[in-house]
């Protein structure tokens, strides 16, 4: 059976914006239905669905709401619409195209953990879909979606708008949070979690855009038709990003758990490679969760040593929320698939990406601060034909010591930095050495030397011997 597209259902739709564009195909009838049901029960309806979170994560949201104080009296609703993974554009697709199916979404989350005030908080290079955005705020506040007894019912609702500034790291929901307070966007130390002190000292709730306009379609399509999408732990529709080299890029719907494979060569999707070049890398979750092999590489390169890791090809990852753990990489994150061809030098890759890193760390806390320059410089010294072998598994050695889940940070950026480079050098580490040994033994030394001839010479630093000698 066909796949009916929802989330994207209005792209390319005549003035798809406009509140009564949006009733006339059932809009904020979900919405009215939970109105009619108890807070809880819209809660149990989510878990039921096992709607999981679209930002990245993947956690799933009714439990989310579960962790909220039952004896609040206080209650606020962060909407992420910060979209500052590289490079993911799908939420930034549902507010110019649909942005009252989000705002319904708004309502129904509202109710269901009992907000009062929710806030969504924008990317500040969203200039044009702040607008439309707030353009439809003010519809559904005049047609009563908002505000005070909002259908009957005697529940309150306001929303706001808050425009950051272009952080990557107040994607990171107590960083989003710091900032809608007014403060510098640096991610708090946890416990306590938002949900127990979130935003002004209240349980806040924080959800993905995608994840909230899911919701719709669960109160009136139903559990069972959910469910029905995806795999067996990866449930409901999914936008997929894809950009690079393929014949159409883009943003496109599909259920949860296609495959890399399909997303770029299949007819609904990129349509395959321009020019017909094979595929050499692809991160298939934004920059941060990590990077897949192409069709370049072959599934079992030595059949006298089989490697475990290399007995399938690793486009055929499919993507949600679990199978693509097999395949070495931090999780689906945006499902953003970055296409690189097979004629780009990987360590014009490797710069591209510890350098975005560096330049967005907060500087919070030192090992992020520091490793991520630090692997940036060393690409840099890749890049320029100084690099030492040493150098490989110096980046291997930093990535293992960055982030929390090794402990050492207040967030999951430096996770997301580390680990793309850590799946690069050991997926690609043949191509690094063999740039390394086309630059000549003694590059490193020469480079260093022209750089910085004081330091070339010092006893202290021992340049001389680290650079000659790998």
């Amino acid at each position: 059976m066909a796949f009916e597209p929802v989330l994207m259902k209005h792209v390319n739709v005549p003035n798809s914006t406009a509140l009564t564009v949006y009733k006339s195909d059932g809009g904020y009838e979900g919405a009215a239905k939970a109105l009619k049901m108890k807070p809880d029960e819209v809660v149990d309806l989510v878990k039921q669905a096992n709607l999981r979170g679209r930002g990245g994560a993947g956690f799933p949201a009714g439990i989310k709401w579960g962790f909220l104080p039952p004896d609040r009296e206080v209650t606020y609703l962060c909407v992420n619409a910060d979209e500052s993974e590289p490079p993911t554009f799908c939420n930034r697709i549902t507010i110019e195209t649909d942005p009252h199916m989000l705002l319904e979404g708004i309502l129904i989350a509202g109710y269901a953990t009992k907000t009062t005030i929710a806030y969504i908080y924008m990317r500040g290079e969203f200039t044009e879909q702040f607008h439309i955005l707030q353009k439809a705020i003010d519809e559904a506040c005049a047609a009563g979606y908002f505000g005070k007894n909002i259908l009957g019912s005697g529940y309150d609702l306001e929303c706001y708008i808050h425009r950051g500034a272009g952080a990557y790291v107040c994607g990171e929901e107590t960083g989003l949070i710091e900032s809608l307070e007014g403060k510098r966007g640096w991610p708090r130390i946890k416990p306590p979690f938002p949900a127990v002190e979130g935003a002004f000292h209240k349980p806040t709730v924080v959800n993905n855009v995608e994840t909230l306009a899911c919701l719709p379609h669960i109160l009136t399509r139903g559990v069972e038709w959910f469910t029905s999408l995806g795999t067996e732990t990866s449930a409901g529709p999914k936008m997929y990003c894809v950009s690079g080299p393929v014949n159409r890029p883009g943003c496109y719907e599909a259920p949860l758990g296609i495959s890399c494979r399909e997303l770029i060569y299949g007819e609904d999707f990129g349509q395959g490679m321009r020019d017909g070049k094979k595929v050499k890398v692809v991160l298939p979750g934004g920059l941060s969760m990590g990077a897949l092999r192409g069709d370049m590489f072959p599934k079992n390169p030595n059949p006298d040593q089989p490697d475990p890791k290399q007995d399938y090809d690793e486009l055929d990852c499919i993507l949600d929320f679990d199978d693509v753990r097999r395949y070495d990489l931090l999780g689906l994150g945006t499902a953003a698939a970055v296409v690189v061809p097979e004629d780009v030098d990987i360590r014009e890759v490797l710069v591209n990406i510890t350098r975005f890193y560096a330049l967005e760390s907060c500087g919070q806390c030192t090992q992020c601060r520091e490793g991520t320059m630090w692997m940036y410089q060393i690409a840099q010294r890749l890049r320029a034909g100084a690099g030492r072998v040493c150098d490989l598994n110096l980046l291997v050695e930093i990535s293992q010591n960055l982030g929390m889940m090794p402990g050492l940070s207040i967030c999951g950026l430096s996770d997301g930095g580390g680990w793309p480079v850590r799946n690069l050098v050991q997926k690609f580490r043949k191509e690094f050495e063999q740039r390394i040994a086309e630059q000549g033994a003694d590059a490193a030394a020469r480079r260093i030397k022209e750089i910085n001839p004081a330091a070339y010479e010092s006893p202290i630093r021992g340049y001389q011997a680290a650079e000659v000698h790998p």
